[in-house]
């Protein structure tokens, strides 16, 4: 119990520290959202003719953003924090001109979507070709393998995404070029729509699979290689168990143990680079939203998205270090760690 208070206090710890550090930065960058929205504001009543308020124009921007520009600076950022931590109010999209956490929220169960389900078929299919290179170690399938493996993790997901949208959307016409159902659909628990959802889903999820693909066949087929060393892997073979048990419950049980934290770290990785991949296949999840703030100097957005992004990756660490010591009784998960 210890243990797991701990590791959640340090996690809370360090969102707290990179929410402080992102917000000075961002608001002590040139043009940061308090003055890119006073300069909306601005262009907006000169045009419609009418004559700058500035204390007008402030309550619109503390409003939208959740930051008084008119209060020092360490209010500003005590303000932010109330509102975050106990409304759960991230301001106003600048770009949209809605709130941010409708926008987030409504955007994240897409995102979640197709990375969760590329990143575990990925992890799925790399763990049982690393185990089979690793058994046929020196065969032709090994070589072979561990070529393709080697080239699929050195190219980049994009350069996946724009051979798959060239190739199997616009030449061969097999799958949409981008939205994340047909509007022709009724959205809703009904197989219409949901067939469509998968349907518009099926290139960016193989491509969140390529990304994932290779680095962790080698990884797995390596440290298959190592456990099939070990002296109880021979006694298993002296008692004469299975071939498929020993496969099952002795070499692949040992050795995917070290690929487990790196696949709950993963999911942060898999939401990072939605970013482009989203862009490129037009399917408005986080990513897409991100693109779009970056494109409008959306800072509320940027700064709602960059908190998503620090969440997703504590919770899959705390996640990790939480539940390692039941998936692997020799880790000691008491008062001292075991590395």
């Amino acid at each position: 119990m210890q243990y797991v208070v701990k590791r959640t206090v340090q996690a809370l710890i360090t969102l707290l520290f990179v929410v402080t550090i992102s917000f000075f930065l961002y608001r002590l960058l040139p043009g940061g959202p308090v003055e890119a929205m006073q300069q909306q504001l601005v262009q907006e009543a000169m045009a419609d003719g009418g004559q700058v308020n500035v204390q007008r124009i402030n309550q619109m921007v503390a409003v939208r953003t959740g930051i008084r520009p008119d209060e020092p600076l360490y209010q500003q950022y005590l303000g932010y924090m109330e509102s975050v931590v106990l409304h759960q109010d991230f301001g106003t999209s600048i770009w949209k001109n809605e709130p941010v956490f409708e926008l987030l929220f409504t955007a994240m169960p897409w995102s979640v979507f197709i990375s969760i389900y590329g990143l575990l078929l990925g992890f799925g299919v790399n763990v049982l070709l690393g185990a089979v290179m690793a058994y046929h170690e020196g065969g032709r399938f090994d070589r072979a393998m561990s070529v393709v493996a080697t080239i699929t993790s050195s190219v980049p997901y994009y350069v996946v995404a724009i051979l798959l949208l060239a190739f199997l959307a616009f030449e061969a016409g097999l799958f949409p070029t981008g939205g994340r159902y047909n509007p022709a659909t009724t959205p809703g628990f009904n197989l219409p729509f949901m067939a469509s959802v998968v349907y518009h889903a099926i290139l960016p999820i193989a491509t969140g699979f390529v990304v994932g693909f290779g680095t962790q066949a080698l990884a797995m087929r390596g440290n298959s290689v190592r456990v099939l060393g070990e002296e109880y892997i021979r006694v298993a073979q002296l008692r004469g168990l299975g071939e498929f048990r020993i496969a099952t419950r002795y070499v692949t049980r040992n050795a995917i143990l070290p690929l487990y934290t790196s696949l709950m770290v993963g999911i942060s990785s898999i939401f990072s680079s939605s970013i482009i991949m989203e862009q490129l296949y037009s399917y408005p999840g986080v990513g897409w939203y991100t693109f779009g703030a970056l494109e409008h100097r959306d800072y509320p957005l940027l700064m709602g998205v960059f908190l998503f992004f620090t969440i997703v990756t504590l919770l899959g660490v705390l996640v990790a270090d939480l539940t390692y010591g039941l998936i692997d009784p020799r880790a000691n998960t008491g008062d001292t760690e075991s590395y």
